[in-house]
């Protein structure tokens, strides 16, 4: 990590860059990426675009756009971050969500979400433990399906992170001082297989999508959000109970 640069994107060569990288993270078709067009408005309207460098090797990207929410409140959804394989558990990602962070306070934005699959326990861990997002919010089949191989053929089901940039619980979250002393009220398991069945029995792991959906969707109707994630060598368990 000592020779990782955080970089705003500017430049439409970078940009393209960006783009390459989709694909090779995800596997898009190419009607899937999100196209240079898009990066260079974001950056004029307020968004976020950063590369991390390697060298002179982009090794990993994140875009976000700005928001707006009900009553004035401004916020940037954070659309997309990739790593590359062989740089990924090196920090790279956490290093790019703490420049969205830095820049985002800068401007006086305190609220930053984007969505991720919630049957992805290693992307949620990083979202949950290592930056502390909050989640309250599931949406079915956000994206439709979609050609990439990671997605399995299975609906794009997703929850929303919410990331309160400048929140005790963040804070605490980011100097490895997460409060336990909230009440679990609630607990929804994913198993830690969820992704040969995905790949092998996608008829079997879109049963388990349904239950973690379900359960979900009727903790958060209940006033309940996801405040924590616990690991164990069967499952992932989301840990919900009271945010405010």
């Amino acid at each position: 990590m000592a020779d990782i640069q955080v970089r705003a994107l500017v430049e439409r060569v970078q940009l393209a860059e960006a783009v390459r990288l989709q694909q090779q993270i995800w596997g898009f078709q190419d009607v899937e990426l999100i196209p240079v067009r898009l990066f260079v408005v974001a950056t004029k309207i307020g968004g976020q675009a950063f590369g991390a460098y390697d060298g002179a090797r982009m090794v990993g990207f994140c875009l976000a756009i700005p928001g707006l929410k009900p009553g004035g409140r401004s916020y940037l959804h954070s659309h997309m971050l990739g790593v590359l394989p062989e740089y990924r558990n090196a920090g790279v990602g956490r290093t790019l969500k703490l420049e969205q962070r830095r820049e985002a306070l800068e401007r006086g934005i305190e609220l930053m979400e984007w969505t991720f699959d919630p049957l992805e326990l290693k992307n949620a861990y990083f979202n949950i433990e290592r930056l502390g997002a909050i989640v309250r919010r599931y949406v079915y089949n956000q994206y439709g399906t979609t050609g990439s191989p990671l997605h399995g053929g299975l609906p794009t089901d997703r929850c929303v992170a919410e990331w309160w940039l400048a929140s005790p619980h963040v804070e605490a979250v980011l100097r490895g001082e997460a409060d336990r002393s909230r009440p679990v009220e609630a607990r929804v398991s994913v198993p830690v297989d969820i992704g040969k069945l995905r790949a092998g029995e996608p008829a079997k792991a879109r049963v388990v999508q349904k239950r973690i959906g379900e359960e979900l969707t009727e903790s958060f109707r209940g006033g309940l959000a996801v405040v924590g994630l616990e690991r164990s060598a069967d499952a992932g368990t989301y840990l919900l109970g009271k945010w405010q």
